[in-house]
């Protein structure tokens, strides 16, 4: 019973991970325009993602335009495409996977040890997506900050940490926590299964020296 709440609770959880991952692969709130100096007054919002940037002026009117070429992406926001990507399929990869594992299901027709070994891969996959999407979060927004307090880089090019990169460390941490919940699920099903197979053995131990003495006095009897 336990066993089966840890699986629907990992499952909903690396589910979230999931859906977030793709949410935050898409979203163009990666780079935010910093309003610094003398700009009291905000007429116009930059975002900058790895797919397109948006221009919202005045919370009315936002335009949002596809990049012409890859190479108009700086270096981390190049890679953070492909490792984005990698993430989102390793969840989706994870998920599957986790579904044809659990008990309630009739995905893999073998035996119990078998769909724990299922768990265990389901769990691998959702904390390397995981690690994956936490790694280039952590990568764009540390970029986002060197630039920031440099004061090499012009005023207007300046960006702060938009919402999308929040976002991601809430899916990672997701993500690292299914699979860990299906890690643990699989641990306990190892040691349970560990104590289920030396009871028996201790029995038939137990049972066989009986049996022994039991021949041991009738033999005596006879002689008697």
């Amino acid at each position: 019973m336990i066993g089966g709440v840890l699986q629907i609770v990992g499952l909903l959880v690396g589910g979230v991970g999931m859906i977030g991952t793709s949410a935050v692969t898409g979203m163009p709130q990666w780079r935010v325009s910093a309003f610094i100096e003398n700009n009291i007054i905000v007429f116009e919002t930059i975002w900058e993602g790895l797919w397109m940037h948006c221009i919202r002026q005045a919370n009315i009117r936002m335009q949002c335009k596809v990049y012409d070429s890859v190479l108009a992406l700086s270096t981390d926001l190049q890679a953070s495409r492909g490792l984005m990507c990698a993430g989102s399929v390793l969840s989706l990869l994870a998920f599957m996977v986790a579904i044809a594992g659990m008990k309630c299901t009739r995905c893999v027709r073998s035996s119990w040890q078998a769909k724990g070994y299922v768990i265990l891969t389901a769990g691998l996959l959702f904390i390397l997506s995981g690690a994956v999407e936490l790694i280039t979060v952590s990568w764009v927004a540390n970029s986002i900050i060197s630039d920031f307090y440099n004061p090499a880089v012009n005023v207007a090019q300046k960006r702060e940490l938009g919402e999308a990169l929040y976002l991601g460390w809430a899916a990672s941490f997701c993500l690292i926590a299914a699979g860990t919940i299906f890690c643990c699920f699989f641990r306990c099903c190892e040691k349970t299964r560990s104590y289920g197979y030396s009871a028996p053995t201790h029995c038939s131990t137990d049972i066989q020296h009986l049996h022994r003495k039991t021949e041991s006095s009738y033999s005596k009897s006879q002689y008697v």
